[in-house]
C-alpha cells in the first residue's frame, strides 16, 4: 500500500508541476520572459536546492523522456515548414544548420582547449553540445515582442533552428564515444557522421512517405490520425537510432515529407501536434530543471561565463559570417542572425549524454551547458526585439492576424473548410467582391441563423463565414479577414490597386526597399530591364517572369530588340483577387512607393511606378 501511495503522490506531483509550467507561460507572455527560462526556474525551485526539495538525479530517465519529447518537437517543426514558402532561404538555412553547427563546435573546442586546458576532444564535445539553437525560444520571443521579421530572415531562422538539432545530436554522440575511448577525431569520425546523416535522411523520407500513404489510404476512426502520426514519428526515431543512424534527423525529415504532402485530417493533426509539442517542452524543461543542482553551478561559474561570452560574441558570429556571406546577405542581416542564437533545452539535454556514457569530466559538460543556456536566455532572450529593430529586420507594419476555425473534410487531401468572423475593418467586409475565385463559400452564420451560400448571398459585417479552400492557399486568407489599420481601411475604400506598371529603368533596390522584397544578390545593382536580360538572356520574351522573394514577381509586358520596354509588378503578399489574380498589395506601401519614387524621378519625367491602366 505504501508503494501505491508513493505512485499516486508522484502522479499528483508531476501533474502539478505541468500545471505550474502551463500557468507560468502566462507570465512569460505578459513580460516577454524567455519561456524556456521560466520552465527551468520552476523545475529548479522544485529541485533539491529549492523549496520543493525533490532530489532527482536519474539521467537515464531524463534521456529517455527527453529523446521522445525532442523527437515529437522536431517532427512538428518539420511538419510546419512549408518548403514552397521558404525556397529562397532553404540553402542558406541548411548551410547554417550543418556547416554552421560544425564551425561553432570547432571554434568553441579550440577556445576551451587553449584557455582552460581540457583535451581537444573534450573541447569539441562541449562545443557540439552548445552549438545548436532553440527554435521554440526564438519564435516565442519574437511573437511576444509583437515582431514580424523580413520574410527571408524569418524563414531562414525557422528552418535553421528546426534543422540544426540533429546535426548537434550526432556530433555529440560521436564525440562522446571518442571521449570515452580516449581517441582523437579523424577520418573515422567523418565517416560515422556521414553514415548517420545518410541513414537518417533515407529513413526520414521512407517514414514520411509511409505516413502519408497510410493517412490517405487507411480509414481510421475519428481522432486517431494525430496519434498515429506521433506514434509513427517516435517509431521512425527509435528504429533509425537502433540502426545507428541519426534518429533526430530522420524524424525532422519525416515531418517535412508529411507536412508538404496532401494528407487527410491535416487541421486535426496540426492542432494536436501543437498541444503535444507544448506538453513535451514543458515536461522536458521541468525535468532538466529538476536535474540541475544550483549549488554546484557556482564552481563552474567563471569558466562558464567566459565560454558563454565567447559563444555569443565570437563563436556564433564567426560561423554565421562564414556561412551566409557567400549567399549575399548584408552585414545587418548577418549580425542579426548571429545574435538570434539562443541556446535551449537541446543543449542541456545533450549534456546528459556524457554522463550516461561515463565520459571523463561528465559533470563539467552538464553544468557548463546549463550555465551557458541561462546566460544566453538572459542576455540574448530579452534583447531579440530591440536587436530586430536596431538591425532593421523587423517589418514596419506588423502582419495582420485573424481568428480562423479549420474543419477537416473526410476523404479530402487538397481542400480544407475554414471559418472567419467578418470584421467591419477587414478587406472581406470593405470589398466583398474581391474574394478570390478559388474560395468557395459554403455557409454563413448570420444573426444566429445558419444559411447556405445561396441564401446568404454576399457576406456582411457580423457574419461568421465558412469556405472551402485549397490547403496550400489557406494561410493567404488570414490577411483578407484580419482587422486593418485605420490608414489601410481608408485606402481600401478608395482604391483597388492590383498589378503595377514598372519603368524598365527603375532600380530593383528601390522596389525592394519599399515593398520589403528580396532581390537576388547578383541583381542587387541592376535596373528592371537589366535584371530581365541577366536572367533570361536571348530567351527573353513578353510574358517572361522574374521572381523576387516568396510573394512578388516582375513580368515583362513588352520586349523590343531583346530588351524590356514595359514591365509590371505583382505582389502575392495579401490576397488573391482572381484565379489568374493580380493581387491586392498593402495600400500604405503602395502610396508611399508611388509618392516617393514619383518625386524622385519627376525631373526626368519617368515615374518608375504607377498604377497599371485598366
Amino acid at each position: 500500500m505504501h508503494q501505491i501511495a508513493v505512485a499516486n503522490f508522484v502522479l499528483a506531483l508531476g501533474a502539478t508541476l505541468v500545471l505550474l509550467g502551463i500557468l507560468s507561460s502566462l507570465l512569460a507572455s505578459r513580460f516577454g520572459t524567455p519561456l524556456l527560462l521560466v520552465f527551468l526556474v520552476v523545475g529548479m525551485l522544485a529541485g533539491v536546492d529549492g523549496p520543493g526539495g525533490i532530489e532527482f538525479s536519474n539521467y537515464r530517465l531524463t534521456y529517455l523522456i527527453g529523446s521522445c519529447a525532442l523527437a515529437i518537437i522536431l517532427f512538428d517543426g518539420g511538419f510546419r515548414t512549408r518548403l514552397s514558402e521558404t525556397r529562397d532561404a532553404l540553402m542558406p538555412s541548411l548551410t547554417l544548420a550543418t556547416a554552421g553547427v560544425g564551425l561553432t563546435a570547432i571554434l568553441m573546442g579550440l577556445f576551451v582547449w587553449s584557455v582552460f586546458g581540457y583535451d581537444l576532444s573534450e573541447g569539441l564535445l562541449l562545443g557540439s553540445i552548445v552549438a545548436s539553437t532553440d527554435a521554440a525560444a526564438v519564435f516565442f520571443l519574437l511573437k511576444t515582442g509583437g515582431l514580424q521579421l523580413r520574410p527571408r530572415i524569418g524563414a531562414m531562422l525557422e528552418i535553421e533552428s528546426g534543422s540544426n538539432d540533429p546535426v548537434a545530436v550526432f556530433l555529440t554522440i560521436v564525440l562522446t564515444e571518442l571521449a570515452v575511448a580516449h581517441s582523437a577525431p579523424g577520418l573515422g569520425t567523418l565517416a560515422a557522421l556521414a553514415r548517420q546523416a545518410v541513414l537518417g535522411g533515407a529513413m526520414g523520407v521512407a517514414g514520411g512517405a509511409l505516413a502519408t500513404l497510410a493517412l490517405n489510404r487507411l480509414t481510421l476512426p475519428g481522432g486517431l490520425h494525430p496519434l498515429f502520426v506521433i506514434a509513427l514519428a517516435v517509431s521512425v526515431f527509435g528504429i533509425t537510432s537502433y540502426l545507428d543512424g541519426s534518429g533526430f534527423l530522420a524524424v525532422y525529415v519525416a515531418g517535412l515529407v508529411v507536412g508538404n504532402s496532401g494528407v487527410r485530417a491535416y487541421p486535426t493533426i496540426t492542432r494536436f501536434l501543437e498541444s503535444a509539442t507544448w506538453l513535451c517542452q514543458i515536461v522536458m524543461f521541468l525535468l532538466l530543471g529538476l536535474l540541475v543542482t544550483p549549488s554546484r553551478l557556482i564552481q563552474y561559474a567563471p569558466e562558464s561565463l567566459a565560454i558563454a561570452l565567447f559563444l555569443i560574441v565570437i563563436g556564433r558570429p564567426a560561423a554565421v559570417w562564414i556561412c551566409l556571406k557567400p549567399f549575399g546577405f548584408t552585414p545587418p542581416e548577418i549580425n542579426f542572425v548571429s545574435w538570434v542564437g539562443l541556446r535551449g533545452a537541446v543543449s542541456i539535454f545533450l549534456a546528459t549524454v556524457p554522463t550516461l556514457a561515463g565520459a571523463p569530466n561528465a559533470p563539467m559538460y552538464f553544468n557548463v551547458a546549463f550555465f551557458v543556456v541561462l546566460i544566453s536566455l538572459l542576455v540574448q532572450g530579452w534583447s531579440i526585439a530591440p536587436a530586430a529593430r536596431f538591425f532593421g529586420m523587423a517589418l514596419k507594419s506588423k502582419a495582420a492576424s485573424a481568428r480562423r476555425v479549420e474543419i477537416d473534410l473526410p476523404g479530402q487531401t487538397d481542400n480544407e473548410m475554414v471559418g472567419y468572423p467578418v470584421r467591419p475593418d477587414s478587406y472581406a467586409a470593405l470589398r466583398p467582391a474581391s474574394l478570390p475565385a478559388w474560395l468557395k463559400p459554403v455557409m454563413v452564420v448570420r444573426d444566429g441563423v445558419v444559411k447556405n451560400a445561396a441564401e446568404a448571398g454576399q457576406i456582411r459585417v457580423g457574419d461568421y463565414a465558412y469556405f472551402v479552400a485549397p490547403q496550400d492557399r489557406v494561410n493567404r486568407l488570414d490577411r483578407l479577414f484580419a482587422s486593418l489599420p485605420a490608414d489601410a481601411v481608408i485606402a481600401a475604400k478608395r482604391t483597388a490597386f492590383g498589378e503595377f506598371a514598372v519603368a524598365p529603368d527603375a532600380p530593383l533596390s528601390d522596389l525592394a526597399t519599399f515593398y520589403e522584397m528580396q532581390v537576388p544578390p547578383q541583381m542587387a545593382g541592376l535596373t528592371v530591364a537589366e535584371a530581365f536580360s541577366a536572367r533570361h538572356g536571348n530567351r527573353l520574351r513578353a510574358g517572361s517572369r522574374l521572381t523576387l522573394g516568396s510573394y512578388a514577381e516582375l513580368l515583362a509586358r513588352a520586349v523590343e530588340n531583346g530588351r524590356v520596354v514595359k514591365a509590371s509588378l505583382r505582389l502575392e503578399d495579401v490576397v488573391d483577387l482572381t484565379m489568374r489574380a493580380p493581387r491586392l498589395p498593402p495600400p500604405k506601401l503602395v502610396r508611399r512607393l508611388y509618392d516617393r519614387m514619383h518625386h524622385r524621378f519627376s525631373h526626368e519625367g519617368k515615374p518608375p511606378v504607377e498604377p497599371a491602366a485598366k
